[in-house]
């Protein structure tokens, strides 16, 4: 059984959240403060994470998480600028859901998250290029993504330079571990187009 800790300081919505999570079958670990999501999330599978919390903030919180997990968070916020939203994911978050929010919708992107990391984590000998194109091409699941949008998301990976000629080759290397993983055929290819991660059918 998979664990998801929440980290809300709204009392009911933290209460109509976790009756949810254990309703489709999840262990679920509450927490109102940071002090308190500090002791808990160690044991959870995933994260999920208010911003404006009595006693911190969620983006910092999960920028001290990521030095030490790599386990996914999902921020729940009322602040929907665009500036917040992207402040979120470059300090580490996975996902961001904006309130008000349905709870179908939640758990949805919960499942969606969880497999990413079922399928990533297997793949222990992926580079950070690999890693950081896989984790692209899942996140636009189902749409072609083109090579000029690869290329500008990996420029900043670490340790490793991505050009126009060698993208092909990472592309290459990806799919045949993905192969050895049991996911084949998981990138789809479209000449002229880009490249596709098949959604599960």
């Amino acid at each position: 059984m998979q664990t998801i800790m929440i980290l809300e300081d709204d009392v009911l919505l933290n209460k109509n959240i976790a009756l949810s999570l254990k309703t489709a079958g999840f262990a679920v670990l509450c927490a109102a403060t940071v002090a308190e999501a500090e002791t808990l999330y160690p044991d959870a599978d995933l994260l999920l994470l208010d911003v404006l919390l009595p006693d911190g903030n969620g983006v910092e919180f999960c920028r001290a998480v990521r030095a030490c997990s790599d386990v996914p968070v999902i921020f729940l916020s009322s602040c929907d600028d665009e500036t917040d939203i992207i402040r979120g994911l470059e300090h580490g978050g996975d996902d961001y859901i904006t309130k008000p929010f349905r709870l179908a919708e939640l758990l949805s992107r919960i499942k969606a998250n969880l497999r990413r990391r079922t399928v990533i984590m297997p793949l222990a000998d992926l580079t950070a290029v690999e890693q950081k194109l896989l984790e692209y091409l899942m996140l636009h699941k189902g749409q072609y993504v083109r090579r000029e949008q690869l290329l500008a998301y990996l420029w900043d990976a670490k340790g490793e330079f991505v050009n126009d000629n060698t993208l092909s080759v990472h592309i290459s290397r990806l799919r045949e571990k993905l192969d050895a993983a049991g996911n084949a055929g998981k990138i789809q290819t479209k000449r002229g187009v880009g490249y596709q991660w098949m959604p599960q059918t």
